[in-house]
């Protein structure tokens, strides 16, 4: 059976995202791009990453360049909520860099948006468990990426359907932003430690539900 895994990026001091990147701010970066460079620095160093986003050769190989390989390899499908397929919309290019069907909860009536790449957007408007269901059926037996933000991670962890947890624990302290951890009702799901990868741009810890 497909799990549902959070594969995400984490300041130390526990934000997704830095205070400013909103919506409203995103044509103004230097409110925002500096922390999430920080933050994502690791990623856009690796060769697989590189490669999948088209900015030309060269990048890191090794065990990270492996490990973000095989979480786009394992993903049969993407959830993600409407304020980061907002910023993505603006930000991705043509060909968005998920190759799979992507559910975005919202609540704006909307049809499937296709992009080149077998990226198709699908907008939910019945709720995380509805737009889970669908994925589970659009992934055909491979795994799910709860891809963000930090609000739809609550949702499926309070959900108590979330397997796995994979977080890159970047050195960097934002001060502000968007916690991942809050809003958790009790009891919540309780994780062991399956992996851990040290380097010196990010601390890659692998949690499996107990």
């Amino acid at each position: 059976m497909s799990k549902v895994f959070v594969n995400i990026a984490l300041s130390l001091d526990g934000y997704m995202a830095p205070e400013g990147m909103t919506l409203e701010n995103w044509d103004r970066p230097e409110r925002w791009a500096a922390q999430w460079g920080a933050l994502m620095a690791w990623a856009l160093d690796q060769q697989y990453l590189r490669e999948k986003l088209k900015f030309g050769p060269g990048g890191e190989t090794g065990p990270v360049n492996d490990m973000v390989r095989q979480t786009f390899e394992r993903t049969g499908a993407h959830i993600m909520g409407k304020r980061m397929f907002e910023g993505g919309e603006r930000g991705w290019p043509e060909e968005a860099p998920f190759h799979t069907p992507v559910f975005v909860l919202t609540r704006e009536k909307r049809e499937p948006w296709t992009r080149p790449g077998g990226t198709t957007f699908y907008f939910i408007n019945d709720g995380a468990e509805s737009a889970l269901a669908l994925a589970r059926e659009a992934a055909g037996g491979s795994d799910i990426r709860i891809s963000g933000g930090a609000d739809v991670i609550q949702q499926y962890l309070n959900l108590g359907v979330v397997d796995e947890l994979e977080i890159a624990l970047a050195p960097v302290l934002f001060g502000g932003g968007r916690r991942l951890f809050e809003n958790l009702s009790e009891p919540t799901t309780q994780f062991r430690i399956d992996r851990v990868l040290n380097t010196p741009a990010a601390t890659h810890l692998r949690y499996v539900r107990q």
